[in-house]
């Protein structure tokens, strides 16, 4: 098989994994090397249903001795197979490199013979691109769980990332789906990863210190799948962020492929839950929200109609109003409407006088939104707003709009 029509298939096998991201690493150029990596991350391109994919993302190979159910590249599906060896990739990489297509390269693998095989593969394909051609673009390495714990730390030493795919937020999902993998193995990985992080910071005052994985560990949680609600996967991505102190938990869709097992949902998820997630994962990261705030016992998936912020502001209406010049920065986190930034300009600003509505505008805030949930210096009457019937519909006119348009007709129903 000729190597464009390799990459074809490899490339194609990859698009699956969203873990691609590249930020936080910075790699200067090595004398007479090549290429260097500057923390803004791999060049992207986007499919039409808004994944985000590298130019150069792909598999070492999509053969794989495991029958994961929710995996296009499962043994038992039938899809033409591929693989590269060490020095195709090598070249592709350089290749690509000098072409300016790329600013870097994520590899990940199948599953061949067994983990450590695999793990030696591609470690030796980083190595290679650093060792015999100083390559300073940026590398990031899918971590097979389960590969013993050198791989593992010698992937980290060549890798700018490494990630190790947990995939299920429910362990009997996994079983169910997975029946060669289990949570166990791959928190052991990420456990081995983020015990060799911590030894390279405490040693990163060392001039000659070496480097491990500068951009972190990642994983990356398939959604709808299995029967995970959403409250299963952000308690799972909270454990793994205070754990094993992941960078990203990357939330992927499940899209239906050819050979789709039957044990599995014939359809996509809506792509809205991915984005709720999303913004859950950001308010538990940097708002100050705990999981399990964010849904509840009779309600275990978020709302799809309205962001998670606003979804908890509406079941605790004994939290508000806030006062925008009294309130500390974490309350004022918690108002609908109100991003990080808003809020640090806000503190500055009452340092100097008492903010009002109007200055509030021009903060650019959302003041329909934010109104019921706020006092202002010239503003207290609103707070009688949270006692109304139709708070929702005035805080978020646009779900109503959208609620409409479906009843009539005017969308297909996935909003």
């Amino acid at each position: 098989m000729d190597r464009a029509r390799k990459l074809q298939i490899l490339a194609d096998s990859a698009k699956y994994d969203a873990s691609c991201a590249s930020s936080g690493a910075r790699r200067g150029a090595m004398p007479g090397g090549i290429g260097s990596s500057d923390g803004t991350g791999i060049c992207h391109s986007y499919t039409p249903d808004g994944r985000c994919v590298s130019l150069l993302k792909i598999l070492l190979t999509n053969f794989c001795v495991f029958d994961c159910q929710y995996c296009v590249n499962r043994i038992s599906n039938d899809l033409p197979r591929a693989r590269f060896d060490v020095s195709e990739v090598v070249d592709l990489t350089l290749d690509f490199y000098r072409r300016n297509y790329i600013e870097g390269l994520f590899l990940s693998s199948g599953i061949i013979q067994s983990p450590d095989y695999t793990m030696e593969q591609m470690v030796a394909v980083a190595r290679t691109l650093r060792e015999t051609h100083r390559f300073g673009g940026y590398i990031h390495l899918k971590v097979i769980p389960g590969a013993s714990a050198p791989l593992v730390e010698e992937a980290g030493r060549w890798a700018d990332r490494v990630s190790a795919n947990i995939e299920m937020a429910v362990e009997r999902e996994l079983i169910r789906l997975a029946p060669e993998k289990r949570h166990g193995v791959i928190e052991t990985t990420m456990r081995t990863i983020r015990a060799r992080l911590d030894e390279a910071k405490a040693d990163g005052t060392a001039r000659d210190a070496p480097r491990f994985a500068p951009a972190g560990q990642s994983t990356q949680l398939i959604v709808g799948a299995g029967s995970d609600r959403d409250a299963d996967i952000l308690k799972l991505s909270s454990h793994l962020y205070q754990s094993h102190k992941l960078r990203r938990v990357y939330y992927s869709a499940f899209s239906p492929f050819h050979g789709v097992s039957a044990a599995l949902p014939p359809g996509a998820p809506p792509l809205v839950r991915e984005h709720r997630l999303y913004q859950a994962d950001w308010l538990i990261r940097f708002y100050g929200f705990d999981a399990g705030e964010l849904t509840t016992t009779a309600s275990p998936d978020l709302d799809l109609k309205i962001d998670p912020k606003l979804a908890w502001a509406l079941r605790h209406p004994e939290a508000f109003p806030v006062d925008v010049n009294t309130a500390a920065r974490e309350a004022l986190l918690r108002v609908p409407g109100l991003g990080r930034r808003t809020v640090d300009r806000i503190l500055q600003i009452r340092r100097h006088h008492r903010l009002r509505i109007s200055d509030l505008a021009r903060l650019r805030a959302p003041l329909r939104r934010l109104r019921p949930f706020l006092i202002a210096a010239d503003s207290t009457a609103p707070a009688r707003l949270l006692d109304r019937s139709d708070l929702r519909s005035i805080v978020s006119p646009h779900e109503q709009l959208q609620l409409f348009e479906a009843q009539a007709g005017a969308l297909s129903g996935e909003l």
